[in-house]
């Protein structure tokens, strides 16, 4: 699988998890940092909340993914991929906490 449909997998798996959650009034459409910013505003989230800050970290993680992809693949690379896999492991445990808070 090619590195620009991994990182797709990514973003659309993060966006699942979220709005799978029911948790929130409105879904997220994107992981750009203006969509997590209007998703926040209007979901009363703070900027500071755990939820949002793995947003971010995530979106800045598949940014600099983009941009590695045009080279070879490289030990970095593979490294951000992982850092992804575990942002993303880190997102549901963080969505499955406020669940369990509110539920």
């Amino acid at each position: 699988m090619s590195e620009f449909n991994n990182r797709i997998i990514a973003q659309r798996n993060a966006l699942t998890i979220v709005n799978g959650s029911r948790l929130f009034f409105e879904p997220l459409l994107s992981l750009t940092e203006k969509a997590i910013d209007r998703w926040s505003r209007n979901n009363g989230i703070d900027t500071r909340d755990v939820l949002i800050v793995l947003l971010k970290s995530m979106s800045e993680t598949l940014f600099f993914l983009a941009n590695k992809s045009q080279e070879q693949v490289t030990e970095d690379y593979k490294a951000l991929s992982e850092k992804v896999d575990n942002q993303l492991s880190e997102l549901e445990l963080e969505v499955a906490n406020k669940r369990g808070r509110l539920g």
